[in-house]
């Protein structure tokens, strides 16, 4: 019977469908058993997965049956695509639909850290009352800057120009002539991020996004802008997002996403000191309702392939 390994968690009702028709084995802790994975995947014909499971080297090279890998989600770089195409393996990411999620954590982050009034809870326990310093700013009649201008990128366009936001993008992959770009300026990164209030990153982690939000880079920000990312933590130099923060040469940043994840003790210590800091554990695309959205997109994915002779 066909096999389908799913590594990492998935709503349980794609996974009840996929096993319908198919032999599934769902362990969504299996991604942190290396030695049972390359085993497991040994006579798997699909796979599903997050942004955890490495498919690549070792575990390919024990797929002798793999024909297609669902992501559950959009970003590729935990997965060597090439390597997949070469051996027929089909790699299937839930393109949009986790889109509304990461939208609306770009928008509420933005909110919290422009308004600077919620992280006030311990001096009003103590009995402070912060008025001043908790006064921020609003949303409307700032201007959102967006490094990459893909399908998440412009659903977040949309709720911010909603908003009252200005919305400007830069992507040299999404043609001139697009429609998207019906009320979006197009800049080029040194201008986005000199003129946004708001900066938010929405592209892949390659050779050319490496390490492509630098120290240089931070410095064309205004002081008071505040820096987002939901896309992948080696697009952006964190500890010259902290330098920044803490020389007050940065308003605020919010950071989904890192160089090395899990993020471990060691590595978050740098972040101890920043202030004006929002971290959260890779959840931007993850909501309840997106969550079942991605899992059922991916699941009609891997049956499509496997149902194909």
């Amino acid at each position: 019977m066909t096999k389908i390994l799913i590594t990492e968690f998935m709503d349980e009702t794609a996974v009840n469908d996929l096993r319908r028709d198919f032999e599934v084995y769902f362990d969504p802790d299996l991604v942190n058993q290396p030695e049972e994975l390359l085993t497991r995947i040994a006579d798997a014909d699909g796979l599903v997965v997050r942004n955890q499971t490495p498919v690549r080297g070792a575990l390919l090279g024990h797929a002798r049956r793999l024909r297609v890998v669902g992501r559950l989600g959009v970003g590729l770089d935990n997965i060597d695509v090439a390597a997949c195409a070469q051996r027929g393996i089909a790699v299937c990411p839930a393109t949009g639909a986790n889109d509304a999620a990461v939208a609306e954590y770009v928008v509420a982050t933005a909110m919290i850290l422009l308004r600077g009034c919620y992280q006030a809870n311990a001096a009003m326990l103590a009995g402070d009352w912060p008025r001043q310093p908790c006064v921020g700013r609003e949303i409307q009649g700032k201007t959102l800057g967006l490094l990459g201008f893909g399908g998440i990128a412009q659903y977040t366009a949309e709720r911010a120009r909603a908003l009252g936001m200005t919305v400007t993008a830069h992507d040299p992959f999404v043609p001139a002539g697009d429609a998207a770009w019906e009320g979006v300026e197009r800049l080029a990164p040194e201008a986005l991020f000199a003129g946004a209030d708001v900066v938010s990153l929405h592209v892949p982690l390659d050779d050319i996004t490496r390490g492509m939000v630098d120290a240089a880079l931070l410095e064309q920000m205004k002081p008071d802008a505040v820096l987002i990312n939901t896309a992948r933590g080696g697009v952006v130099d964190e500890q010259a997002v902290v330098d920044a923060l803490i020389a007050g040469r940065l308003g605020g940043a919010a950071l989904d996403v890192y160089a090395d994840e899990p993020l471990s003790a060691s590595a978050g210590s740098r972040f101890r000191d920043a202030p004006n800091l929002i971290l959260t554990p890779h959840i931007a695309g993850v909501t309840e309702e997106s969550n079942v959205r991605v899992s059922a997109v991916t699941a009609a994915n891997v049956r499509r392939v496997l149902s194909t002779p």
